[in-house]
């Protein structure tokens, strides 16, 4: 069984690029509880499975003390070391 791709992987192959990337985390920002969101060249990611999967993303997600901008950077690197599902 072949080993499945991480987001970032993605980037070389140009399968997404940093719009993708960044509408992925735009709709977990807007409502964590949304679901899967579809992105790039037929592939499909949980935003809220990335983050719970992601332990500093997970833990700083719910920090009273951390900036919007600090939470987006979470949720970007929980998404980009993700494994998205081909569609």
């Amino acid at each position: 069984m072949a080993n499945r791709l991480m987001t970032l992987d993605l980037f070389d192959t140009l399968d997404i690029v940093e719009t993708d990337v960044a509408a992925v985390v735009n709709a977990y920002m807007a409502d964590p509880t949304s679901g899967s969101v579809s992105f790039g060249e037929g592939y499909r990611i949980d935003p809220a499975a990335a983050v719970a999967d992601h332990p500093f993303a997970n833990t700083l997600i719910g920090q009273p003390w951390a900036s919007q901008e600090l939470r987006r950077a979470a949720v970007r690197a929980a998404i980009m070391l993700a494994q998205p599902e081909r569609v």
